[in-house]
Order: structure tokens, then C-alpha cells, then sequence
């Protein structure tokens, strides 16, 4: 009986794991994960290239030493991500869009099709084919 158990214990194992979802997540979070990265990359070259400078014009040394210094660097953390995020989103969006352009239109396509039917239609009963 406990080798029954185990017998459908791991049959549902499989199952679960055989699901689409469940490979999708695994696959999402290590492209998330390396996807961080290149995130993070960003980040520390728009600070160091903008903020940077304009903090040191500016005389100030350090944002993280002010008493609300680590929620305003937090802050600005997640405008930069948000701003990365927002161009990579229209880069993806304005692909497709080139992608949808180039592909021919199925209704179109259709129209064609019938078309051509009913022109070799026409053609095989005016021969009484």
C-alpha cells in the first residue's frame, strides 16, 4: 500500500511538472534573473553618468547620508528601472508592430483565394468541364 502511495505520489509529481505553466514560471524567473542584471547595469551607468554629476555640481556628496537619503536613492532607483522597463516595452512593441506590418493579411489572403476559385470556376464551366 505505501508503495502505491509513493507509485501516485510521483505520477502526480510528474504530472505537475509536465504542465505548460509550471515551465513557463521556471523559464520567466531565469530570464527575470539574468534580466536584473542587465537592469541593474543600467541603472548604475545612468546614475554614475547623469546623477553623478549633477550631485556633485549640486555639492552634495552622498544622498544616502540625508535623514530620508535611502527611501529618495529608492525612489530614484525606481524611476530609472520604470523608465528601462518602459523602453525595452516599446522596443518589443514597436518590433511586433513591424512584424504584423510585414505579414500579409489573412482576410486579404482569403479574398484572394475565393477570387481565384471562382475565376478557374468560371473557366471550367465555360469549357463544361
Amino acid at each position: 500500500m505505501a508503495r502505491r502511495r509513493a507509485t501516485g505520489f510521483i505520477r502526480d509529481f510528474q504530472e505537475f511538472i509536465k504542465r505548460g505553466n509550471v515551465v513557463d514560471l521556471a523559464v520567466a524567473v531565469v530570464i527575470g534573473g539574468a534580466f536584473g542584471k542587465i537592469v541593474d547595469e543600467v541603472v548604475k551607468l545612468v546614475t554614475g553618468a547623469l546623477l553623478n554629476p549633477a550631485m556633485q555640481a549640486a555639492g552634495v556628496e552622498r544622498i544616502a547620508d540625508w535623514p530620508a537619503g535611502s527611501v529618495l536613492v529608492a525612489i530614484i532607483n525606481f524611476l530609472v528601472i520604470a523608465f528601462v522597463v518602459f523602453l525595452i516595452v516599446k522596443a518589443v512593441e514597436r518590433f511586433k508592430r513591424e512584424e504584423e506590418a510585414a505579414a500579409p493579411d489573412p482576410v486579404a489572403v482569403q479574398q484572394q483565394l475565393t477570387d481565384a476559385i471562382n475565376r478557374l470556376s468560371a473557366a471550367l464551366e465555360s469549357r463544361n468541364l
